[in-house]
């Protein structure tokens, strides 16, 4: 007990020292989480994040000085900075409600263009609710309201399926109020971890919080083991890209902002043997939600001053998932597709060369026109213990190119292009506690 009580402490000073009180002030912490090793293999270079773990889709054609794809080549990781370590705690009633919050960290770390931290021990969930009757009111940070946690797609990879599920967490204020079946959530949010092109400070210095609005319906029958649940979802965000203007030697304030607005809808269907999702994402600048999608610079409003106007990327996002619910064997498969549909107007720069490269500062995906996936996968159950085998297909159309200029218009839009695919072949063992 007192071994175990000084690495609780190690870790949640705090909240160790509440749950030793427990006579005094009544509140409890209870541990769980699960331990993650996964092996995996790519036939190619991709875009990821933390040593290839999360990976997004495969690298373009990059070609040698005598014709040979350099991104063509395989590589394999074996990583265990996925496995978690989650305290849910409940303490006394306030202001007539109840009271409850979570504190949740991995060992995946924090990657930067400068900065790695490998198996560094990072936050993941930190938020405290009060529950009346009918009423939810939530503060910290906890998934974006386009991540629903009552219907996700089921991959063993950590990639969750992105590029084609919204992905991140964010500080936020979140209510949620009950009547009989439906549910309506309003969201205010800040950005943090995952983070618009250019960093947070976007959103800050726009002295406005991205605002969300999300009907959902649930209806479950526990005897009969079915579930049907279903929503619809709408944010709008507003980013300040910069405070100032260089033009002529000089320096001058400006206010430009660039608004984006985003839309969501998601169904889940479940029977004794099966289990359904879906979810759709039609929205602009989504890069914070680790999906293609950013701003560019379309025309410059003020040639004295520097003032430029912004055009915010178009997306289209769908995936399905499907898999069985046996106890001791269960078979899924994940299919998505995510399409770059460009910008609202027309780019006022004829060159090709500055069109990129305004482009490629300020978005993901910007040589992009497609992205597809499909990953069937097998798990093995046996008490707390998994052991999963997924294979992960992903083919992307990149922008071809003519006479080494990339084929894209002057509204973002790729027109002729050329695919590349990775196979990723995982091999995971879960033990959850």
């Amino acid at each position: 007990m007192k071994k175990s009580l000084l690495f609780l402490m190690l870790i949640f000073p705090g909240i160790v020292f509440a749950q030793v009180q427990d006579n005094q002030i009544k509140s409890s912490i209870t541990f769980s989480g699960f331990v993650k090793n996964d092996f995996f293999l790519d036939t190619r270079q991709n875009v990821s994040i933390r040593e290839g773990h999360f990976l997004l889709y495969p690298k373009s054609v990059m070609l040698d000085s005598v014709g040979e794809d350099i991104n063509a080549g395989a590589n394999f990781n074996f990583v265990s900075i996925q496995s978690r370590l989650s305290g849910k705690i409940t303490g006394p009633d306030a202001f007539g409600a109840k009271t409850s919050g979570v504190l949740e960290a991995d060992f995946f770390g924090n990657e930067n263009a400068n900065f790695v931290d490998a198996n560094g021990f990072r936050l993941r969930h930190a938020f405290a609710k009060l529950n009346w009757a009918k009423t939810e009111l939530l503060f910290g940070q906890y998934w974006h309201p386009f991540f629903v946690p009552n219907s996700f797609p089921g991959v063993i990879s950590f990639n969750t399926g992105v590029p084609f599920q919204p992905f991140s967490r964010n500080p936020q204020i979140r209510l949620t109020h009950k009547i009989n079946k439906i549910s309506i959530i309003g969201v205010v949010n800040s950005q943090r971890d995952f983070v618009s092109s250019g960093g947070s400070d976007l959103m800050r210095n726009s002295a406005i919080p991205e605002m969300n609005l999300q009907f959902q319906y649930a209806q479950k029958n526990d005897s009969l083991k079915t579930e049907f649940f279903a929503g619809l979802g709408v944010e709008y965000k507003m980013l300040r890209p910069r405070l100032s203007s260089t033009a002529g030697g000089k320096v001058y304030k400006v206010n430009e902002t660039v608004g984006s607005y985003a839309a969501t809808a998601f169904l889940k269907i479940v029977v004794p043997s099966v289990s359904v999702k879906f979810l759709g994402v039609y929205g602009q600048n989504l890069t914070d939600l680790v999906m293609l999608g950013g701003f560019a610079v379309d025309t410059i409003a003020d040639p004295v001053t520097g003032k430029v106007n912004y055009s915010p990327y178009n997306t289209l996002s769908l995936w399905l998932d499907a898999n069985t619910n046996g106890k001791k064997i269960q078979v899924g498969i994940f299919a998505g597709y995510t399409q770059n549909l460009g910008l609202d107007t027309e780019l006022a720069f004829t060159n090709a060369t500055n069109i990129i490269n305004g482009l490629k500062s300020t978005s993901r995906g910007y040589d992009i026109k497609s992205v597809s996936r499909i990953s069937p996968r097998i798990v093995f159950i046996s008490g707390k213990f998994n052991l999963a085998v997924e294979c992960e297909y992903t083919q992307v159309a990149y922008a071809a190119k003519t006479n080494n200029i990339l084929d894209i218009d002057n509204k973002g839009i790729v027109q002729k292009t050329e695919n590349v695919a990775n196979v990723r072949t995982l091999f995971s063992v879960i033990y959850n506690f």
